[in-house]
């Protein structure tokens, strides 16, 4: 144990050592996906469940660069009946709470800390599990010192904290934008970004208001994409800063371009594309490739797609696995992608029905009142449709 605080929070919980009954849910992750799953499982009935983080509550938002804000926009609607884009709980808006339409990494984390202080959520942190097995109907959570037990468990571990970084030859040679504090201490004026969207884009705009030069590479064309879905071309927040004309000034866009490798010697960063070209800066270049999530720690307790994302029954449970849910931006279904808080929230109330009406626990007032705030995504064949007019 690291501290005495861990110590605290360790005794107050059930562990298979005591001979304690299993919890009814254990959620593993306490970032958005975790605390809205939880305080859904709140408003569903459900009681005697526990929220378990490695770090803290909405650690990886605090980890963000300081300059970094939401890209979809937060606006207190509740008076009309239409959810905040980046609230977690029905009736919750974090523009009311906060003040702040686009917020901070650091502020949205305060702002999940707020919620589970308010809604009392049972949260031990600092506390990592280890492995999770199930046998005779009940899950083991090992964790470094205890094993926890559970009827159920929600993996909502999310995917800030799990950079793709083995992309190509000489990546390791780059700089994930995950681990950057903060965009205006980089030192250098000619910056390479390999990867062109949301992630490369805010580190390229933030560079270029800092009057440095930057060059970004997609494999893609994100910002020529004709689609509105942000998990396929850019959010409208990125294309206006596209238009910003510091960035038109110092920021190159190449598209469609794939790199090779990277490779430093004597002082110099080379980044040379498939089709021969070679790029030189004295700069460390930036990997903004997204993240693999954290998914891949339980693929043993799911059958996997072809993409290598988990398969999920119409509940978000696994096939081959029962009592085992999949919360958060992992979250796929055919060709659906649930990346955004706005799109996975959506799938809260579809795992609190299943786990309540599990443990007999009537769930129509619940769905009633969670499709009524938008919070029910039960039919999937109403996503991906868009109404384009001239």
């Amino acid at each position: 144990m690291e501290n005495d605080q861990e110590t605290v929070e360790v005794e107050k919980i059930r562990t298979s050592e005591d001979g304690s009954e299993p919890y009814n849910v254990i959620i593993i992750g306490a970032g958005a996906a975790g605390v809205g799953v939880a305080i859904s499982l709140m408003h569903a009935g459900v009681e005697d469940f526990l929220l378990v983080d490695r770090e803290e509550i909405g650690a990886s938002f605090a980890a963000w660069p300081e300059e970094t804000r939401f890209i979809t926009p937060s606006f207190p609607s509740n008076s009309i009946g239409m959810l905040d884009l980046n609230s977690i709980a029905i009736g919750v808006s974090p523009a009311f709470n906060m003040r702040v339409e686009h917020p901070t990494g650091k502020q949205y984390a305060e702002h999940l800390q707020g919620l589970a202080a308010y809604f009392e959520l049972p949260v031990c942190e600092r506390m990592e599990i280890k492995s999770i097995e199930k046998n005779d109907e009940v899950f083991k959570l090992k964790t470094g010192s205890v094993t926890l037990q559970s009827k159920n468990v929600i993996w909502a571990a999310g995917e800030y904290q799990y950079p793709s970084l083995n992309i190509f030859e000489g990546s390791e040679l780059c700089r994930h934008t995950s681990t950057v504090p903060k965009y205006g201490d980089l030192e250098g004026d000619d910056f390479l970004i390999i990867g062109g969207y949301e992630s490369g884009i805010d580190a390229a705009y933030h560079l270029a208001k800092s009057n440095k030069q930057v060059r970004v590479f997609d494999i893609n064309n994100p910002w020529g994409e004709e689609s509105s879905d942000p998990s396929v071309a850019l959010s409208t927040y990125s294309f206006e800063r596209i238009t910003d004309t510091m960035f038109e000034e110092n920021v190159e866009l190449f598209s469609e371009t794939m790199i090779s490798s990277v490779t430093f010697e004597d002082g110099t960063y080379e980044v040379t594309t498939q089709d021969g070209q070679v790029f030189k800066s004295k700069v460390q270049p930036l990997l903004a490739s997204g993240f693999e999530g954290s998914h891949k720690f339980v693929s043993h307790l799911f059958e996997e797609r072809e993409d290598k994302f988990l398969s999920l029954t119409e509940r978000d449970e696994s096939t081959i696995v029962p009592g085992m849910y999949l919360c958060g931006p992992s979250v796929r279904h055919d060709g659906h992608i649930f990346c955004f808080i706005y799109k996975y929230r959506q799938r809260f109330g579809i795992v609190a029905q299943a786990i309540a009406e599990s443990l007999d626990i009537p769930t129509d007032e619940f769905i009633a009142a969670y499709k009524g705030w938008g919070m029910y995504l039960d039919d999937l064949s109403c996503c991906g449709q868009e109404c384009l007019t001239c």
